[in-house]
């Protein structure tokens, strides 16, 4: 449900087609999303989720996968 929810929400926000997004996706690599991008993406999680993003954690997170990890340890 998480990694749906993730996915839905990176498709939205980047233009790209879900089929095109999957767990090992790397989010700068292969859908261009700079950091701008994932401030913005995590700042969606924390009100869809209910989560705290902590700034310092944010580079950490490269895949989809670590995406939905962080969401989840978070939770």
């Amino acid at each position: 449900m998480i990694l749906e929810k993730v996915i839905a929400m990176l498709a939205d926000q980047l233009g790209f087609d879900e089929d095109a997004i999957n767990e090992n996706t790397d989010i700068a690599e292969e859908l261009g999303a700079d950091s701008l991008d994932l401030v913005e993406l995590m700042m969606s999680a924390e009100e869809e989720f209910g989560i705290a993003v902590v700034d310092d954690d944010l580079a950490k997170l490269r895949t989809v996968g670590d995406i939905v990890k962080y969401i989840e340890n978070n939770m």
